[in-house]
C-alpha cells in the first residue's frame, strides 16, 4: 500500500511498523525440542550417567557394589572373578517387596527407575 504524496494541506500519514510474524513452523520446532529435552531427562539421563537400575534376567549375573541403601548394580560374565559377583536366580517384576525372593536366593536387591519397580533375588557366584 503506497501513501500518496503530501499537500502543503495535508499532513504525512503514520506509518505502522512493520509486525514481525513468527512463523508457524518455529513455533513447533521449539515445542518438539522442548518436549523432547523433557523426555531426555526424564528418560535417557539415567542411562548415560548409568544411574538407571539393572534388569538382569534369570541366569545372568551382576556385580553389587557401594552402600546398602544406594547400591551400584552392574551386569558381568558369570565366569569373570570378580569380588561381590551374583548369579540372579529370580527377577520379581512391579514389586519392592524383597521377601517374594523366598529361600531361593540369599541376596534381594530392588531397583526402580520412575514407574518400573523390581526384585532380583540373587546368589553368590563361588
Amino acid at each position: 500500500m503506497t501513501t500518496p504524496p503530501a499537500t502543503p494541506d495535508q499532513p504525512l500519514a503514520p506509518v505502522e511498523p512493520a509486525k514481525k510474524k513468527r512463523s508457524i513452523g518455529k513455533t513447533i520446532l521449539s515445542i518438539v525440542v522442548a518436549i523432547a529435552a523433557v523426555l531426555f531427562w526424564k528418560l535417557g539421563l539415567p542411562y548415560l550417567t548409568g544411574e538407571a537400575p539393572v534388569s538382569a534376567k534369570v541366569g545372568e549375573c551382576v556385580t553389587v557394589t557401594g552402600p546398602e541403601n544406594d547400591p551400584e548394580v552392574d551386569t558381568k560374565p558369570c565366569g569373570e572373578k570378580v569380588p561381590d559377583l551374583y548369579k540372579v536366580v529370580k527377577v520379581v517384576d512391579d514389586t519392592f517387596d524383597v521377601d517374594k525372593c523366598g529361600d531361593v536366593s540369599e541376596v534381594a536387591l530392588a531397583q526402580q527407575l520412575e514407574s518400573y519397580k523390581f526384585v532380583l533375588c540373587l546368589n553368590p557366584v563361588k
